[in-house]
């Protein structure tokens, strides 16, 4: 019989499985797409990161966890892009002579690392105080 619908089909295990599965499917599809694009930091970047900030901060447990705060702290901040953005210019202004020079004191670069020390200055203040 063409288009009749098997006895007991409706109240089926596997019906009940399939018609919740799809829901919950969506649901993690949409979270994981979230989270995508609220951690565009590669994992190396945030590992430079966390050892840069434990060199500084001390070498243990503890430390390690507030540097892990900090870094998820400035990404959900600043994308992943303008933390590049500053810390190239930070680098650059680190050299001497005319290289050096031509990225301090310009209006767009003051920016880009105001915007990475705000970062920073709440990430201290929500992970190490």
């Amino acid at each position: 019989m063409r288009g009749a619908v098997r006895k007991g089909f409706w109240r089926s295990p596997w019906r009940s499985a399939t018609m919740l599965a799809a829901p919950v499917a969506l649901a993690l599809a949409a979270s994981a797409a979230c989270a995508a694009e609220s951690n565009d930091y590669p994992t190396e970047a945030r590992a430079e990161y966390v050892f840069g900030c434990m060199a500084a901060n001390g070498q243990d447990q503890l430390a390690m966890h507030k540097c892990a705060c900090s870094i998820d702290v400035i990404a959900s901040i600043l994308p992943y892009d303008r933390y590049v953005d500053a810390e190239t210019v930070l680098s650059m202004r680190q050299g001497i002579g005319q290289p050096a020079n031509s990225f301090r004191g310009v209006g767009v670069y003051n920016d880009m690392v105001a915007d990475l020390r705000r970062a920073q200055a709440e990430a201290e203040i929500r992970c190490f105080e």
